[in-house]
Formats: C-alpha cells, sequence, structure tokens
C-alpha cells in the first residue's frame, strides 16, 4: 500500500472510530509498523488534518471532519459496483481485499443519495466461474509486474511436462476460464503464456529487467496474436 493511500485508509479508521484509536490497532490493520503510523499521524496533522490524540492513548479524528464529496453519475456508479463484484471471480484474495477497501473509500465520501449507494445497488454478480484454483499466491505476481523483477517458475504444461522458467513478467490476463501469466521467457528467449494454475512454485529471481517492462509489453501486445502460448 503506498503512502497516500495508508494516509486515506487512517482517515477513514478513525472516521469510523466511536473511541480512541490506539496506534497499535492501526499499525495491525495496515500491516505496518506502529514507528510508521506515528509518523503518518504526525504527517496528516502538518496538513491540518482534525487528529487528536497521542502515542500509548490513542488517536481521535474531531467531529465535523469530512472528505470532499465524489461525484457520479447513476451509471458511473453501476460500472463501479459491477467492476468490483467481478473481482471475486478471480479468486485473487489479494484484489478482493483491495476491492473492499476500495468499496469502503467510496462509500465514505460519495454523498448520501439512492443513486450512490453501493450496498443497495439492484445490479448483483455471480460468484460463479470456472478458474482452476492457483497453488501460488497471486500477489507475488503483481509485486513482480509492478516492480519489474524476475521470476523463478516451476511450470507444467497440458501434457504434464515439467520445466523450470526464469520469467520477465509483463501482464496478467483474466479469461472466463483460466488466469494468463505473460511474459518474456527466458529458456525460449520470447514471450511466452503460462496457466496460473499449471505453476506449481513461484518465487522472486535475483536480477531485474527495469525500464524495459513498458517496451515490451507494447511489444506484446503488438504480437498477440502470433503467440506461442503455454
Amino acid at each position: 500500500m503506498g503512502r497516500s493511500s495508508r494516509l486515506f485508509e487512517i482517515i477513514q479508521i478513525l472516521r469510523r472510530a466511536t473511541s480512541p484509536v490506539p496506534a497499535r490497532s492501526i499499525a495491525v490493520a495496515l500491516e505496518v509498523s506502529q514507528r510508521t503510523v506515528y509518523r503518518d499521524i504526525l504527517t496528516l496533522q502538518a496538513m491540518s488534518i482534525p487528529i487528536e490524540g497521542e502515542a500509548g492513548v490513542g488517536y481521535v479524528l474531531e467531529a465535523g471532519f469530512d472528505l470532499p464529496p465524489l461525484t457520479f453519475t447513476a451509471e458511473e456508479v453501476e460500472a463501479i459496483v459491477v467492476g468490483l463484484s467481478l473481482i471475486g471471480r478471480t479468486g485473487d484474495a489479494g484484489l478482493l481485499e483491495a476491492a473492499a477497501r476500495v468499496s469502503r473509500k467510496l462509500s465514505a465520501v460519495l454523498p448520501p443519495t439512492t443513486e450512490n449507494s453501493l450496498e443497495a445497488s439492484p445490479l448483483h454478480v455471480s460468484r460463479w466461474n470456472a478458474i482452476p484454483p492457483a497453488r501460488i499466491a497471486y500477489r507475488m505476481l503483481r509485486q513482480a509486474i509492478r516492480e519489474e523483477r524476475k521470476l523463478r517458475l516451476s511450470y507444467e504444461n497440458e501434457a504434464a511436462q515439467r520445466s523450470e522458467r526464469t520469467v520477465w513478467p509483463i501482464a496478467l490476463v483474466y479469461y472466463v476460464d483460466t488466469i494468463i501469466l505473460a511474459g518474456w521467457c527466458e529458456l525460449r528467449q520470447d514471450f511466452r503464456h503460462f496457466r496460473v494454475d499449471r505453476i506449481t512454485s513461484c518465487e522472486l529471481a535475483e536480477g531485474s529487467f527495469k525500464g524495459s517492462r513498458d517496451r515490451l509489453r507494447a511489444e506484446w501486445l503488438a504480437r498477440q496474436n502470433l503467440f506461442t502460448a503455454f
């Protein structure tokens, strides 16, 4: 979670609280150290956010403080509801947690009208999907893509043949029945697709491909009909 998002989350935690919130509780909720929470509280106070309290006692947000409301049309709210709900089909626990946080943030800042109600939306998405469960954490794949880190994969193809690959991950592609990791394969010296449910193990490898991701992704998109898959 980036610092700006973390500062926003602290405000939301304090807004929902009915009593002083200890730094320890905030740290646990955001998966950071208490020292980080203390620094963030000082930053928010320096930004004139009316937070009162101190280390060892707890923090409260002054009554009446609110963030500027966001304005969405009814159709934009419906798009958000359906988009967040569809994440449930991926099986990606990290994205599900993030979607829940997004929903809470939007509910907290949207003007209280029927058209803006996320919880009361008449649009519902089935959680059914045909995506096989993964044996690895999607969070690691997304982290490697963001940070341009190489991955070391153990992969099993459709014929149950196993191989070890070092991959430069550039994209995740979500289909109805599977999720694909796209990347540059050092073994094949070309782009390859890997079904995530066939990756038997995965870890961050030494080395990175900093500065190459955008170029590789552009080339990958240009060649999307020419891949050798799986």
